[in-house]
């Protein structure tokens, strides 16, 4: 476990982000983070720090390599691969591997029970995709091993995204400045996603655990439908509110993080949402596996088992279940099908988007479920119309309070797309003078609600202390 939410608000982040900002010098600056960011994922892996650590370094070696030899430089591609990709499967899916194992074999091999490393699937691309792109040459050799470890280890997004690449922050890392204004909307933007997370993530997560603890022959209808629509807003503010708390965090320290999501519950078509929804991750598996592989020019056979191979381990990088694998080759279908049936891409508006936020709904049900059997247990509930029991009703009915209600709503709301408007409105603002007074008031306005937010998530926050991200598992 890393710190606690109140630890990480009250203590943390304010001793990191007031010292960062007293002191002038650059390199001390950057000491600072990584010091710090060491300590941030030392307090949960006091172990597993050390294999971070030993993995930046790898990484660093071996670009370095690649870098003094054009010859060789195939070889220390090859040990960066292995290395990455071994200890991934080692600390993450050993167990997956050997239960199925067993169950093809009917052999009893003992499972090893190997603690989860905190964030390592993400961390681990982000180190791999440093090394590939210094042997494309899209990317100059880091000499300096701090800066590499600086990247790799950098707290905002260390443990649960979004993946970033190092060319996009390289830059950065040498030369980077903090403002006032940068440090207030780098804040705001970390408060909005505290306020996803805590407010909305939260409420719907508490309904969606319990109706997904029930055994399907005790879901109806009703239930069946809230507890997927609690889940569906659960997973969406939960990570979109964390990708929002590191760009913000990442804002305060002078650093640019490229956004991860794009309002995906607004897309028309499954294409559509794949380009909204975990932005970093999607395009790390279009330059770094689909691509290599032939992308779309080898024909359309090739091009669609390009993308099956690509939706199973995206599906397979979000854990070692069975469930995740279905969950990515069920997206990887309805791609393929928008594909040969053009006209599911070219639906009107809203019928599209029915369609898309089907297909994202009964994926996520079984992203959610323990078993594959679960999950479609729980799918043909939701599709058992007729009168619903007494404890189908009973049990969707407790989960309707006046507050879940509400956020219910907010969740909904949230999900159109507010922040273009609110551009355009402010581009219309400004085009006219004398009206830019008009927008300054409104940008305190929403200062104000930010900070009136941070107090209120803190309260919300004081009686459950520990309220850890989904993602963080992956």
């Amino acid at each position: 476990m890393v710190f606690s939410s109140l630890e990480f608000l009250c203590i943390f982040l304010p001793a990191v982000f007031l010292l960062y900002t007293v002191i002038p010098v650059h390199k001390v600056r950057n000491g600072l983070l990584i010091a710090f960011s060491l300590v941030f994922y030392a307090y949960g892996e006091p172990v597993y720090v050390l294999l971070m650590i030993l993995s930046s370094l790898v990484n660093y070696l071996c670009a370095l390599w690649i870098g003094k030899s054009e010859k060789q430089k195939k070889l220390p591609l090859i040990i960066a691969i292995v290395f990455n990709l071994g200890t991934l499967v080692l600390f993450k899916y050993t167990g997956m591997f050997v239960t199925a194992f067993n169950s093809v074999t009917h052999l009893s091999v003992p499972v090893p029970e190997i603690v989860l490393p905190i964030g390592i699937s993400f961390y681990t691309f982000q180190a791999l995709s440093y090394v590939i792109d210094v042997y494309r040459g899209e990317v100059g050799v880091q000499k300096n091993y701090f800066k590499v470890l600086l990247y790799i280890s950098f707290f905002p997004q260390l443990i649960a995204g979004p993946i970033v690449k190092y060319r996009d922050i390289a830059e950065q890392i040498d030369n980077r400045s903090q403002s006032l204004e940068q440090i207030a909307q780098g804040l705001r933007r970390f408060v909005c996603g505290l306020a996803k997370k805590v407010l909305i993530a939260n409420t719907m997560g508490q309904v969606a655990d319990i109706i997904f603890a029930q055994s399907t022959s005790e879901l109806g209808f009703l239930s069946a439908w809230l507890g997927a629509a609690a889940y569906l807003f659960q997973i969406y503010y939960d990570f979109c509110g964390y990708s929002d708390m590191a760009i913000g965090l990442g804002k305060m320290f002078g650093f640019t993080f490229k956004e991860n999501f794009r309002y995906p519950y607004g897309a028309r078509s499954v294409q559509d949402f794949w380009r909204r929804w975990h932005i970093s991750l999607s395009t790390w598996f279009k330059e770094y596996l689909y691509i290599p592989l032939g992308g779309n020019r080898k024909g359309k056979a090739r091009t669609a088992l390009n993308r099956i191979i690509v939706f199973f381990f995206t599906g397979l990088w979000h854990g070692a279940n069975w469930t995740f694998v279905l969950w990515g080759l069920w997206h990887g279908l309805f791609l393929l099908l928008e594909e040969y049936l053009p006209f599911l891409k070219k639906l009107p508006k809203v019928l599209g988007h029915i369609y898309t936020m089907l297909v994202v709904l009964l994926g996520f049900v079984v992203f959610r479920a323990d078993t594959i059997g679960y999950g479609f247990g729980y799918i043909g509930r939701m599709f058992s119309f007729g009168s619903p029991g007494s404890y189908d009703m009973s049990l969707a009915l407790r989960q309707l309070t006046p507050w879940f209600i509400f956020i219910f709503v907010i969740a909904v709301i949230g999900c159109a797309p507010i922040r273009p408007l609110s551009d355009k409105i402010r581009q219309k603002l400004y085009a006219d003078g004398s009206a830019s007074t008009a927008w300054r008031i409104v940008s305190v306005a929403l200062y104000c609600l930010a900070f009136a937010g941070l107090f209120f998530c803190i309260l919300r926050l004081s009686p459950s202390g520990y309220n850890p991200f989904i993602y963080f598992r992956f």
